[in-house]
């Protein structure tokens, strides 16, 4: 924590450049694609929406994006290209690996929509804030 903290001054946190949003939220973006892959693939497979059933299905992937994020210090630049695309690697990577650690191991089809998947939603939000926005 830094002295600013400290002294009860408002510490801004940082922005990504263009889109105004606050850099740690972003971390959220890359949860919610996450959850909504596993959410939309337990609905397909019509293994019901519950919370502890997505979050069962979603938990490993989610360790793949934090490790995805540490490994990168992705709150440094989170809408980086090359960011989004160490974390789509270390969320599939994990999720895959962790699935099969616990006696789950996935079908060839699954790990290849997952990565797919993933992938589009991983990087394609970092490619959505860099388009260029009309002024006014």
């Amino acid at each position: 924590m830094g002295d600013d903290a400290l002294y009860g001054r408002r510490v801004r946190q940082p922005v990504v450049a263009a889109t105004g949003v606050r850099r740690p939220s972003l971390l959220l973006l890359d949860v919610a694609t996450v959850v909504g892959f596993a959410a939309i693939g337990r609905s397909s497979h019509a293994e019901g929406l519950n919370v502890s059933g997505v979050a069962g299905t979603a938990a490993p992937f989610l360790a793949g994006t934090v490790a995805g994020w540490l490994l990168t210090r992705a709150w440094r630049q989170p809408g980086s290209l090359s960011t989004g695309a160490v974390v789509w690697g270390a969320t599939v990577a994990g999720g895959l690996a962790l699935r099969a650690v616990a006696g789950n191991p996935p079908p060839l089809t699954f790990a290849v929509v997952a990565t797919v998947t993933l992938g589009v939603g991983l990087t394609g939000w970092r490619l959505l804030v860099r388009l260029p926005r009309r002024p006014g």
